[in-house]
């Protein structure tokens, strides 16, 4: 999830949304665009890094035997028109929408996962959590899970239906993405070496 950034590249009062979106393709690290800035976010650890992409692999998986949608993995950049924020980069995804070659995907993903690193705790980093969450359903995002490795409720999905309240999966339980990904399943145990 990575809350903290590592560096803000500044634009100008001028600077429109499209050549943010130029600006976001140039920047070598994992970025998004909030508040008209290019936000750098730094890079995640071993852990999390495997959780996002055992979320990934399952959902390429199902992708693959629906002949729907596109398992999306770290690292890749969502166009989005908020007020406050233009694009997403979740640790793992599945979008729905037209794909878009070798630009960003236009639109939020249908299913977006954020798994917690090391610096998303506390008090601070509950804020930006929520605020990035609400912020994923106001762009349509219908399902969002929280991954927190260091937790007994390891996946926390919240839904566009019913944000406030979340379906909580721990270890040794089967967690799923219902009903946006009908018969879409995974053990939460995977997410662990």
């Amino acid at each position: 999830m990575a809350v903290q950034t590592v560096a803000t590249l500044e634009a100008s009062p001028q600077t429109s949304v499209e050549e943010l979106w130029q600006q976001l393709a140039r920047t070598p690290e994992k970025a998004e665009i909030v508040n008209g800035k290019v936000v750098v976010m730094p890079p995640t650890g071993d852990d999390p890094n495997h959780a996002g992409f055992e979320i990934a692999v399952s959902l390429r998986q199902y992708a693959k035997e629906h002949r729907t949608g596109r398992a999306v993995t770290d690292n890749a950049g969502f166009k989005v028109n908020l007020p406050n924020r233009k694009s997403f980069s979740p640790d793992a995804a599945f979008f729905t929408g037209k794909l878009a070659g070798m630009g960003f995907f236009e639109g939020a993903p249908l299913f977006a996962v954020e798994v917690r690193s090391e610096n998303d705790y506390g008090k601070q980093a509950e804020r930006a959590i929520a605020e990035k969450r609400a912020e994923y359903f106001a762009a349509d995002t219908q399902i969002v899970w929280d991954v927190d490795l260091l937790s007994e409720e390891v996946i926390r999905a919240y839904s566009a239906n019913d944000p406030d309240h979340p379906r909580i999966f721990r270890r040794g339980e089967i967690a799923d993405a219902e009903p946006v990904l009908s018969g879409w399943r995974m053990l939460v145990d995977e997410l662990f070496n």
